[in-house]
């Protein structure tokens, strides 16, 4: 508790502290914004912190008079997406330009921390020519900032948008309108799901980073007011869900999974258009349906086992106007569950996130009417999910059989004022 208050007295004090340039040319810039959610769904949901960060409908669990217990709607109010930031310039040195941000919200880290101050972003970036590195916590490198939706809903997207927040060192060389980008990444809050639940220790286990090769670019010409921007990135990762097999014996058997990612975006003078597509594999740390399942048995008595990663495909298209006082847009997603790249064991089961759901579909209009620095915005949320049964004897990849289609509509409303 202590602990919490320091950090909200701090955060205050930086807002109302000196932000100006010292005479060594270091200087401080403070924002951030305070956003109030007020949200309706028309049934339960799978989601974090008390509703807000919605997934997906809640599966339907029938009661012994054969009703949906979930078909029940739920109402909430929320100020926990606050955030607060601080970006800080060094002086240069050598011809290097150094920069750095850190940032947080009220999100908390789980749910019983709902309304603690949690980390969202913490880097140092130097910049020299066309280099750049860039070290610490940022966004995944699938989580394209070009180019991610604008939604209104905290989820930015999500299941359907790669979504994750990682420490990382990254280094960009753009000499141009070409970009090309490397990455290593581990994982903290973010983290792929196994034997204890969602935790970075598959991934350290492993001993090598999740890696990124990716190119970008960007088109524009003077006079020409569109612009167009582009992007493809590939990543590998490896995690190994267990050392000790249930019989007691040492392994180190893991699971490695490929992803692919571009995206495009075109700005025109009153609309602006996305677009990403994403085949990514046991990609549940993205906060994306999938994960992996027992492909082989390789040693019976021992009780160690072959893995194979499950396959997601992920489409998004978001169209939004771009006034300056009132704006309007759509965001269209669709997920599929492709199965695992090789035939599973008959009798097991698939461990990660969603792995019961066979397709995701979402349509998220909306309305933001802006007020100088405040904003009010309206949005309806419809997502729809396809529940089935994993049974590897009938689907040999674990894909769920016999959906159903269960629908949850989520009307938000927010009110932000940016700082």
């Amino acid at each position: 508790m202590k602990k919490g208050l320091f950090l909200y007295f701090f955060a205050l004090h930086l807002l109302v502290g000196a932000h100006g340039n010292d005479e060594g040319g270091f200087a401080v810039r403070f924002g951030g914004f305070i956003k109030n959610d007020f949200f309706y769904d028309t049934r339960q949901v799978i989601a974090a912190r008390e509703g807000h960060f919605l997934l997906w409908p809640a599966r339907p669990l029938h009661d012994p008079d054969g009703r949906d217990v979930n078909d029940v709607p739920s109402l909430n109010f929320l100020s926990i997406q606050t955030r607060l930031n601080a970006a800080f310039t060094a002086p240069e040195v050598k011809g290097v330009r150094i920069t750095g941000m850190v940032e947080g919200a009220f999100f908390g880290h789980s749910n019983p921390d709902i309304n603690g101050f949690r980390l969202r972003h913490a880097y140092v970036r130097l910049q020299r020519n066309a280099s750049e590195f860039l070290f610490g916590q940022f966004w995944n490198p699938l989580f394209f900032t070009a180019a991610f939706p604008d939604v209104v809903s905290f989820n930015t997207g999500v299941p359907f948008q790669p979504f994750s927040r990682n420490p990382q060192f990254r280094y960009t060389y753009a000499p141009g309108a070409i970009s090309l980008v490397v990455a290593a990444v581990a994982q903290r809050d973010f983290a792929n799901i196994g034997p204890q639940g969602g935790s970075s220790v598959y991934l350290r286990n492993a001993a090598a980073p999740d890696l990124h090769l990716q190119v970008h670019y960007a088109l524009s010409e003077p006079g020409n007011p569109a612009t167009l921007s582009t992007g493809a990135g590939i990543g590998r990762k490896k995690i190994v869900p267990e050392l000790v097999t249930p019989q007691g014996y040492q392994t180190d058997a893991g699971v490695t999974g490929i992803s692919f990612s571009g995206y495009a975006r075109l700005n025109l003078p009153s609309l602006t258009i996305k677009t990403q597509y994403m085949l990514g594999q046991n990609a549940n740390d993205l906060m994306m349906i999938g994960g992996y399942g027992v492909s082989r048995v390789r040693d019976q008595s021992r009780g160690i086992v072959e893995y194979a990663p499950t396959k997601t495909r992920q489409i998004w298209i978001e169209a939004h106007t771009n006034g300056e006082v009132v704006q309007t847009g759509v965001f269209i997603g669709m997920s599929e569950n492709l199965g695992a790249v090789t035939d599973l064991l008959p009798g097991t089961s698939v461990t990660g996130l969603g792995t019961d759901i066979k397709t995701l579909f979402r349509v998220s209009p909306r309305i933001l009417y802006n007020l100088g620095r405040a904003r009010f915005a309206l949005e309806g949320e419809y997502t729809r999910s396809g529940f089935g049964t994993v049974d590897t004897a009938q689907n040999s990849r674990g894909i769920p059989v016999d959906p159903q289609d269960v629908a949850n509509l989520r009307i938000l409303f927010a009110v932000y004022l940016f700082l």
